[in-house]
């Protein structure tokens, strides 16, 4: 098994971004390439961001959480589901993708 490594970029990170990626971390639609094309951060390293920044018992109920979802890897989704966020969900400040 490949050892997570630390995110290089904490420094570049603020609090409000920290906070960001945990939210779209915990939401079911949003997949990691979401995550990466917003903030630059692959999949080990939200793993990474969560272990450091949630309770360890939050962070395993993410992992489990994560790993029964088929929303989050753009690969097990279903056909048809090309969309980073409900259509019926606000527009989200500070999100690029909202902006488009």
């Amino acid at each position: 098994m490949k050892p997570i490594t630390p995110i290089t970029e904490k420094e570049n990170l603020s609090d409000i971004q920290i906070d960001r990626i945990i939210e779209m971390a915990w939401e079911d639609r949003t997949p990691f390439d979401a995550i990466k094309f917003q903030f630059g951060l692959s999949e080990a390293d939200v793993k990474a961001l969560m272990k450091r920044e949630l309770k360890f018992s939050s962070y395993k109920l993410w992992r489990e959480r994560v790993e029964s979802c088929k929303t989050k890897h753009v690969a097990k989704r279903v056909e048809g589901i090309d969309r980073f966020k409900c259509n019926l969900q606000r527009a989200i400040t500070n999100n690029k993708i909202s902006k488009r």
